[in-house]
């Protein structure tokens, strides 16, 4: 980067005079100090700071150190410095007005003390621009200028250009330690009105590791990547930590309001590459980072990366230009009808809306998109639910009913958009944290959001067995995914059994079956993960798109520690390897769980589900009566198990249930 000295040696010399050129003259006629920079706010001014680590801290400091000003507004988006002005001492000097809310201004916002405007992030330019919101001094931290006098916004282009280009004064903390970036992030020297020389080390905002329940929440993000993908990312241990589930996709693209320093290592691998990207194809398409030095570094004169204003990242109809646009945000609380709290607790202020609705919509829009918000289950070491019948008083909304897509918890995924508060209430239940769902059905109940006669929860809920979900290959080269049932799958499961040829029907019922109502259908949805267990194949595993084409149930008899298998698989699917697919899991969880082998009843003429269980690798004894085969498989007690016998060409053809 060029020095701030402006020896006459080291400046770029005009090709026909022997003189400065015109704006490294105008520049140097701008140097001055910090102090006597800000000495000329008036009173009554508002004054914007630059955002996040590019806050310009010199100017900051020499203007809290002014003891004759009073009634000044200082208005931000978050910045990562102490703020001084907003302590009480200053109160009759200053006033905080926060488009979102810090860590260092949280306070001073509970207290009365300083001020909060909720806004959308996309929309705080309009304000300037319009001049709602007039900006009479702007004090901003920017790259040393360039040959041509234009200095980079650097680590925060945000709202800080839009605020820099309104201003009636710039004030700009040149530092030889910020980066240059590039895109739609300059200002030229001839737009800065002072200048302060500068070589503090940027401000930075390490992330710690990712804890287990942020690492469990990221797995189920990142069953919703698919390759290709565009992303947006936000600070803290739940993106980080998705990051790290990335590694086995490709083409991955990044659009987002900012990111970290989690985005490094899949750059260099090439998992990031942009290639597939709708809009700026090859590109990182971000606003601001918060990161340490070495994201800092990585940024600078990379032309991967193009930082523009968030009136143009965070517009919704620019994000939805983006093909799979993926969007993840975070939540405070979500209640049982889907409104996302995210910026309150309860009555307290605590940050803000910031970009969440922005690219919420556009990832809405956006074809093949999937807006997600994701929160642990609990707060306060375990003992509240994030999950809740209803938000806090005073709580805001944030994310809307209405705009809510996935909630992922360390629980699973539920899908909401365009479901019944009935289905949204089940769906939100089940990844709620287990020691809270009997007490959500009692309260939607008790609301009646859900079925008076809707199965109980139990106190004490056995966890998921995320250790059987798996994606599996059909004969037919088709990718489908297997996973437990949910409670929630009572939707899928109907839809499943009205596609059901009259055959499939009495295979796995014994007789005709013309209705499966919600009654009914609530004696499959009772498993309890052990002496009960259902496994299910979706064709997908986005609950938004996903349809049931197979299940296989075990209930076990505690006498003899044999468990009655059955399955079923859709018609239009059979012959294709599911039902395979189907005893291997059921096995697989019926001998981790202590099982000693399956009993089933099968009719004569069920051809399919007798090779299914023959083939099953363990030795089967049968008999027939009235038409049935009562069958017995036992599993070796010494875990041992047979080689399957190969799958024989005429298999192909028979139904597998």
């Amino acid at each position: 980067m060029p020095q701030l000295t402006l020896e006459s040696e080291q400046r770029p010399m005009d090709s026909t005079r022997s003189k400065p050129a015109p704006w490294q003259q105008r520049y140097a006629d701008k140097i001055t100090t910090a102090k006597k920079a800000v000495s000329g706010i008036r009173h009554g001014c508002r004054v914007f700071i630059g955002s996040g680590a590019a806050e310009p801290l010199s100017l900051v400091e020499a203007l809290s150190a002014r003891e004759d000003i009073t009634d000044t507004e200082i208005v931000h988006i978050m910045t990562l410095g102490t703020a001084p002005y907003t302590e009480a001492r200053l109160g009759e000097r200053f006033r905080h007005n926060a488009f979102f809310i810090g860590p260092n201004v949280r306070q001073a916002i509970a207290e009365g003390r300083a001020d909060y405007t909720p806004i959308f992030l996309s929309e705080i330019a309009a304000q300037f621009r319009s001049g709602r919101a007039v900006i009479d001094v702007a004090l901003i931290e920017v790259s040393p200028p360039d040959e041509h006098g234009y200095c980079s916004y650097g680590v925060s282009t945000d709202v800080v250009k839009p605020a820099a280009e309104t201003a009636e004064m710039v004030i700009a903390e040149v530092n030889e330690q910020m980066p240059r970036t590039l895109g739609d992030c300059f200002i030229h020297v001839n737009d800065l009105d002072l200048l302060v020389p500068s070589d503090r080390p940027i401000l930075e905002a390490r992330q710690g590791e990712p804890d287990e329940i942020s690492r469990r929440i990221a797995r189920y993000i990142a069953n919703l990547v698919e390759d290709g993908a565009t992303l947006q990312l936000g600070i803290g241990t739940i993106p980080d930590a998705v990051l790290h589930y990335l590694t086995e996709f490709k083409n991955l693209g990044i659009h987002t309001e900012m990111f970290s320093d989690g985005i490094i290592p899949l750059v260099e691998r090439g998992i990031v590459n942009n290639s597939e990207k709708t809009i700026h194809r090859g590109k990182i398409i971000a606003s601001f980072v918060l990161g340490s030095r070495r994201l800092y570094d990585f940024i600078d004169n990379n032309p991967m990366i193009e930082f523009r204003p968030t009136e143009y990242v965070n517009d919704p109809f620019i994000i939805a230009q983006n093909d799979k646009m993926i969007s993840i945000n975070s939540a405070i609380e979500v209640d049982l009808t889907g409104q996302v709290c995210a910026d309150s607790l309860g009555t307290m202020f605590y940050s803000g809306i910031g970009g969440q609705v922005d690219f919420v919509r556009g990832a809405a829009r956006s074809r093949g998109g999937k807006p997600i918000i994701a929160l642990p289950s609990t707060a306060a070491d375990g003992t509240i639910s994030r999950i809740v019948p209803y938000l806090k008083q005073g709580a805001g909304v944030v994310t809307s009913r209405g705009d809510v897509h996935y909630i992922v918890t360390e629980y699973g995924s539920a899908y909401l958009h365009g479901k019944t508060i009935r289905e949204r209430a089940m769906a939100l239940i089940q990844i709620a944290d287990p020691k809270f769902r009997p007490w959500l059905l009692a309260e939607a109940k008790a609301r009646h959001m859900v079925y008076a006669d809707q199965i109980e929860m139990r106190f004490k809920t056995p966890e998921y067995p995320e250790v059987l979900e798996r994606w599996i290959e059909l004969k037919d080269d088709a990718k489908v995914f297997l996973r437990p049932l949910k409670l929630t799958d009572e939707a899928m499961l109907r839809d499943m059994f009205y596609k059901l040829s009259p055959d499939s029907i009495r295979y796995r019922f014994f007789r005709m079956i013309k209705a499966m109502p919600h009654e009914k259908l609530q004696a499959f949805l009772k498993v309890d993960y052990d002496a009960d267990m259902a496994i299910v194949v979706l064709t997908d595993s986005a609950e938004d798109t996903s349809e049931m084409i197979g299940i296989a149930h075990y209930s076990k008899d505690a006498r003899t520690n044999f468990a009655d298998a059955a399955f079923l698989v859709r018609d239009d699917y059979q012959g294709k390897g599911i039902g395979t697919y189907l005893m291997n899991a059921l096995v697989e969880a019926a001998r981790e769980r202590g099982i000693a082998g399956f009993t089933a009843d099968v009719l004569v003429d069920n051809a399919g589900m007798l090779r299914i269980f023959h083939k099953c690798g363990y030795s089967v004894q049968s008999r027939m009566e009235d038409g049935e085969y009562h069958l017995t498989i036992a599993f070796d007690k010494k875990g041992k198990r047979r080689k399957p016998a190969p799958t024989a060409k005429r298999d192909e053809a028979a139904p597998d249930s």
